[in-house]
């Protein structure tokens, strides 16, 4: 079996936060750092207020744009009164991935214990684009990306990866024909 070479995609990271700026952005710096580091490129990144029509309009307008491969969030996935990321995404996903939150409670378990059960990481697919949705941590992040992402969105990883089932992402849209 021959070896498979890696494929960077382009990733886009945003970052819900009412108190944040690209300056003390941890959250996104780290997966932004973490997504360079392992190939990829960082597509755009932006932070916006815990607002669900903001959230929406900005993952929309990346899962529209052809040179967007993924859209990785962070933040807002809490239960407070402003914690809104998955009322914002859930209702746009075409297909939801309850793996992704399954499997990210289960390595956020390791860390923390039963505390993961005040996250609402979420994750889906939006206009034949991968999104997912990360607590507002770094720690989570870390956890999100280096645990579940990295190697998920390596093409050289095995059995399988997302990477391989992209081209296939808008096979609904293409038989009702529309385009993602």
């Amino acid at each position: 079996m021959s070896e498979r070479s890696f494929v960077p995609l382009s990733i886009a990271v945003l970052t819900v936060s009412d108190s944040r700026s690209l300056d003390d952005d941890r959250s996104g710096a780290t997966l932004a750092e973490r997504l360079i580091e392992a190939g990829h490129v960082l597509a755009d990144r932006r932070i916006v207020p815990d607002d669900v029509e903001t959230i929406r309009e900005t993952v929309l307008g990346w899962t529209r744009d052809p040179a967007v491969d993924v859209v990785i969030t962070t933040g807002g996935t809490g239960f407070t009164g402003r914690d809104v990321t998955p009322e914002a995404l859930e209702p746009i996903f075409e297909k939801r991935m309850d793996g992704f939150s399954a499997i990210f409670h289960r390595v956020s378990y390791e860390k923390i214990g039963v505390s993961t059960i005040q996250s609402r990481a979420t994750g889906g697919v939006v206009n034949a684009t991968f999104v997912f949705a990360l607590p507002g941590s770094p720690g989570a992040c870390r956890d999100g990306w280096d645990l579940i992402l990295k190697d998920q969105l390596d093409y050289r990883h095995r059995p399988c990866n997302f990477v391989e089932i992209m081209p296939r992402l808008d096979e609904h849209l293409r038989r009702e024909g529309r385009s993602a």
